[in-house]
């Protein structure tokens, strides 16, 4: 009998995961990255205990574990740097039953693609779904951008939240819309005064600080703006960020200067606001972003796409394609539902404008986290809680 065919659409996280953890349970696999290098830039990812369970069935988890750089305190702030709400690594790793990791994306694909075998990862090869294939007969077929055709077993589309797998599939379903906020990443070198990590909410606006094992810093912020916006100034987006963030406390302002400017990136952020009917069509399934994308509030998007991962490839080893799959999109539809909605509920809390609502929020969750100062951690219970399916 020959071997079971993935083909995997994108060479994100998601789409790595999927393809090593189909590999390990014996499957072919190919991964077709539209991209030329897989080289994303100032961009970092929180891997929270959920995310880092999952790359446990990988064999990554203990090697992700190790890069952890939060020690000590941190939490929420407002832009005068008073300090909302406070937790500590220590606190957070015993609630959870692990820690929470910052990694660079860069670093954390290629542990990925160093696993897979050698020729699996195509990078160059932009790629259309031909034929969703059936279960019960016909292979599914994707074509390349080079005119190359692919048939499998199974096709899994990680191709993000423009997928053009998910339209070709559900093309009824709305797909994404704007969800209010534009973002910025970067990474920096750290500013020369010691900081604890934070999250500061402003009006309708958010600033993060984070530290990476390699000494460095991830700086995110999201806005609320109009969709389509770019900084127009001579410094491009480190002048937006300035104008928008750099009257806020240190470090704020320390890493703003420091931030080069075509090192920071601006996405607008969109979400899967009404979820699909499932995951699934014939052989070919969808995963992360392009299954069930959410606003970042929750730092959850590259977590869910590697409990998709796994959680796939569990369903896979013992079962038929066709009852696998609906056994995936039984398992992963209605947690990613909820996630997307927590995160959604979190963006209408960011959203806030008016000053006197501004206030109230704080002055709620300051009241919260004296009353019961694990508060922030015990919301967070029902995601980093998840632990993978086992045999």
């Amino acid at each position: 009998m020959s071997t079971a065919h993935a083909v995997v659409i994108g060479g994100g996280i998601g789409g790595l995961t999927a393809a090593l953890a189909l590999h390990l349970r014996g499957w072919r696999t190919t991964v077709l990255e539209r991209a030329d290098t897989l080289a994303p830039v100032g961009a970092g990812i929180a891997l929270a205990p959920n995310g880092l369970r999952a790359f446990d069935t990988v064999g990554l988890g203990a090697e992700l574990r190790a890069l952890g750089a939060w020690q000590g305190d941190g939490g929420m702030r407002s832009p005068s740097g008073r300090w909302l709400a406070r937790t500590s690594s220590a606190a957070a790793a015993e609630r959870f039953g692990g820690p929470i990791v910052l990694v660079h994306r860069a670093d954390l694909i290629g542990r990925l693609a160093a696993r897979l075998p050698s020729g699996a990862l195509r990078t160059g090869s932009a790629a259309q779904l031909l034929d969703e294939g059936d279960p019960d007969g016909r292979p599914a077929v994707v074509r390349t951008v080079d005119d190359r055709e692919f048939t499998a077993d199974l096709v899994v589309a990680a191709d993000g939240i423009h997928s053009r797998v998910r339209s070709a599939l559900f093309p009824s379903h709305p797909g994404p819309a704007y969800s209010g906020f534009t973002s910025w990443r970067t990474v920096v070198a750290a500013p020369a005064e010691p900081f604890a990590p934070h999250e500061t909410w402003g009006a309708g606006r958010l600033w993060g600080t984070q530290p990476l094992a390699d000494g460095r810093v991830y700086a995110y912020a999201a806005a609320l703006a109009p969709p389509g916006g770019h900084g127009t100034g001579p410094d491009g987006e480190r002048g937006e960020l300035r104008e928008r963030f750099g009257r806020w406390h240190q470090p704020v302002p320390a890493i703003i200067a420091a931030a080069a400017p075509a090192e920071v990136l601006r996405n607008d952020l969109h979400h899967l606001r009404e979820p699909l009917p499932a995951f699934h069509r014939g052989r070919t399934v969808l995963l992360g972003d392009a299954a069930h994308s959410a606003t970042p509030f929750l730092g959850q998007g590259g977590n869910q796409a590697v409990e998709d991962a796994v959680v796939l490839a569990y369903h896979l080893a013992g079962a038929e394609t066709g009852a696998a799959l609906a056994s995936y999109t039984a398992a992963r539809l209605p947690r990613t539902t909820s996630v997307v909605a927590s995160s959604a509920r979190v963006a209408r809390l960011l959203s806030t404008r008016h000053r006197s609502a501004t206030l109230l929020r704080d002055l709620a969750i300051a009241a919260a986290s004296r009353i019961s100062p694990t508060a922030a951690l015990r919301s967070f219970d029902p995601i980093a809680s998840w632990n993978p399916p086992s045999d």
